[in-house]
């Protein structure tokens, strides 16, 4: 494992490359012996960073939900990030994009708790009974580590993707929310179909998150209780993407329209 100085060396390269928007070497290659706990190490200490200069946790997210992304990258299970107050906007925002580096968007539910959520053994049922209520979102991902080595030309790992907050940098809410006790629907077959600059980039259902959603928090739940962390009331969890990320640049407008649950826009300034 890596030792408490290169772990701290980590986050600061990552809080050198957010500041200046200069992607850091990947950690995979620094540290070629690094291991999972050791990315996570990495995430959180850069968090602490990030809460000590002011920013407070409003959430988590998930990532890496369906089998195909985590066969890509070979991993067994979803991976997981932190999500920070100056990481919302509104539906219809205008995104800074010299904020950031190298953007792609998804699209995703986001549950917002209105109980607290703790593990060992958290079920979909449990996570759907503390939900206050569910709404559309998008993910907004940047890349403060290198994709591709410039000198090896290998490209990044999971590892170096987790260890960078799991990609997250930005969060946008939108559509009609609503309480998933209330509605009569498959939360599974919930659709969204994405466009970017007015032409459709992805479709995708809910179902495409663990077959569920709710799943992927559960399984969050469950997997932050061995950290001694749960979830609490208010927090935004973003469940897990059911598409394939798409590039943005300056100028780009994305609007995931979902249906009777309604639509999640942004643009790209």
């Amino acid at each position: 494992m890596l030792t408490v100085e290169q772990t701290r060396h980590a986050a600061s390269q990552l809080a050198h490359a957010e500041q200046h928007r200069q992607q850091c070497r990947q950690f995979s290659l620094q540290y070629p012996d690094m291991n999972l706990a050791d990315a996570y190490a990495i995430q959180s200490a850069w968090i602490e960073h990030k809460v000590a200069s002011g920013r407070q946790v409003k959430g988590h997210k998930i990532g890496l939900t369906s089998n195909a992304m985590r066969r890509a990258v070979n991993i067994d299970e979803p991976d997981f990030g932190v999500l920070l107050d100056d990481m919302f906007y509104a539906d219809g925002a205008r995104i800074p994009t010299e904020r950031f580096i190298e953007l792609k968007i998804e699209a995703e539910l986001a549950f917002v708790l209105s109980k607290p959520l703790s593990g060992p053994d958290c079920t979909l049922f449990d996570v759907l009974e503390a939900t206050a209520y569910i709404t559309p979102a998008l993910e907004v991902l940047d890349a403060r580590i290198q994709r591709r080595d410039s000198e090896t030309g290998c490209t990044r790992t999971v590892l170096d993707t987790i260890s960078d907050n799991a990609a997250n940098a930005a969060i946008i809410l939108g559509g009609r929310a609503f309480k998933p006790s209330l509605v009569d629907a498959d939360i599974r077959r919930i659709g969204a179909i994405v466009s970017k600059n007015g032409e459709v980039e992805e479709t995708g259902l809910a179902a495409g998150v663990l077959n569920h959603p709710a799943y992927g928090v559960a399984w969050l739940v469950n997997r932050l209780h061995a950290h001694g962390v749960g979830l609490e009331a208010g927090q935004v969890i973003l469940a897990g993407s059911f598409i394939r990320p798409i590039d943005v640049v300056r100028g780009d407008t994305v609007m995931a329209d979902y249906g009777e649950f309604g639509t999640v826009s942004c643009h790209f300034a």
